[in-house]
């Protein structure tokens, strides 16, 4: 990878906040994107704006086929079988709650078990105790040892013969743990149980092969790997969605509505009733060109490298605790720390003065932050466009968020 060349290609790095360059590590909450993704939606709007799948017209035409492009480049990118498994949603949110409630309401019955882990993003638990809550059935959670990783051993002990669903994160957003999908996949698949992925965090810093993860349903947003905000991914194998019911009805889902009844259009399209998306997708699949230019296994090898000198560096300030993994190649491209007696909000708070930006609250995740006993943490994520410098500011900003709270109270 040539980092000053992918730098320039994303102009918001380019600027100053609060006086100093800006340091941008927030990317596991969205990240920014290349000129060639906002020149792509850009030229949707200015060029041959128009609805898809309805009219002949030449607009509408071109629009629709650079729609179902961008449908053939995520097939590609996540090997899957065939365009008709990829679901075009809002995001990843919206993806896993319509297989909770579309898949989840027909096959999950009362005494049933869903098992999930306590390090699920709210997108991946919410729909899951609420579909619990719903049909009666048991929610159950798999161990994690203490540096947030999980045993095979203590999976094949939580998911049994009662098991209908298991929900889990390809990466955890909070403590960057890269987690074993497809061995937990074959566990799953050998009570009978079926098998969903988060991979918010997942599709943007790894290969994804849904045939190789043996997974069910796949979901990802998306905003986080260098696509426009409000569009996402839903992967399901093709036998299971077209037993599916829709959530959403109305135009476009549909193929004949009669009086008093109606049927549905074929997959994928049942599922995306309404307009569409379509600037949105259009920007994800040139994000995924971009993605692939540069190599998703470069970017993951270049990720680890941030990742290793980042917790060697931050060891060395005294009085901070790094959450997950301590081994670099167990985790994607994030830390998430804590420093003595200084809340994660303030240090945050100093960093942005520093023009570095980094999160700070629960992130989603108030189960972990529990388990963790904690109430919040700080996160620094790194993406394709981060370097050794950017993670040497943030240590000297920890540091001068350390001495400011020292001498202040």
């Amino acid at each position: 990878m040539d980092i000053k060349e992918v730098r320039r290609q994303f102009p918001i790095l380019d600027q100053e906040v609060n006086g100093h360059p800006l340091v941008y590590l927030d990317s596991a909450a969205t990240s920014q994107k290349p000129l060639r993704v906002i020149e792509a939606v850009n030229q949707y709007y200015r060029e041959y704006n128009s609805n898809v799948h309805r009219g002949v017209h030449t607009l509408g035409t071109k629009a629709t086929d650079r729609y179902e492009g961008a449908r053939e480049k995520v097939r590609k990118f996540i090997g899957a079988e065939s365009t008709e498994e990829v679901v075009f949603t809002k995001g990843t949110t919206a993806g896993l709650n319509l297989v909770a409630h579309s898949f989840g309401n027909d096959h999950v019955q009362e005494g049933d078990e869903i098992v999930i882990t306590y390090m699920e993003h709210h997108s991946n638990l919410i729909p899951w105790q609420q579909l619990a809550k719903r049909k009666g059935a048991v929610l159950k959670y798999m161990p994690m040892q203490e540096d947030g990783t999980l045993r095979l051993e203590d999976v094949q002990k939580t998911i049994t013969d009662q098991t209908k669903m298991v929900a889990v994160a390809l990466i955890s957003n909070v403590l960057g743990t890269i987690n074993p999908v497809r061995e937990i996949a074959k566990i799953a698949h050998s009570h009978g149980a079926y098998m969903v992925v988060d991979a918010a965090q997942g599709a943007p810093h790894l290969k994804i092969d849904v045939k190789d993860l043996e997974c069910d349903f796949l979901a990802f947003s998306s905003h986080k790997m260098c696509g426009p905000t409000g569009v996402g991914v839903l992967y399901g194998k093709k036998a299971l969605l077209e037993n599916m019911e829709p959530l959403e009805y109305g135009g476009e889902m549909i193929d004949f509505v009669g009086l008093y009844d109606s049927t549905w259009k074929e997959l994928p399209w049942k599922f995306e009733g309404g307009t569409p998306i379509i600037a949105g997708a259009i920007g994800l699949g040139e994000a995924i060109d971009f993605l692939e230019e540069i190599g998703l296994d470069a970017i993951q090898a270049y990720e680890h490298n941030l990742s290793a000198y980042a917790l060697d560096q931050l060891s060395k300030v005294e009085g901070i605790t790094v959450y997950g993994p301590k081994k670099a190649d167990q985790r994607a491209g994030l830390v998430t720390f804590n420093l003595k007696d200084v809340h994660p909000h303030d240090v945050a708070t100093v960093l942005d003065a520093e023009g570095i930006a980094i999160r700070a609250g629960h992130h989603c995740a108030q189960p972990l932050m529990k388990w963790l006993n904690v109430s919040a943490t700080a996160r620094a994520s790194f993406y394709l466009y981060n370097t050794k410098e950017d993670i040497d500011k943030l240590v000297a900003g920890i540091v001068k968020a350390k001495e400011y709270f020292t001498n202040v109270f």
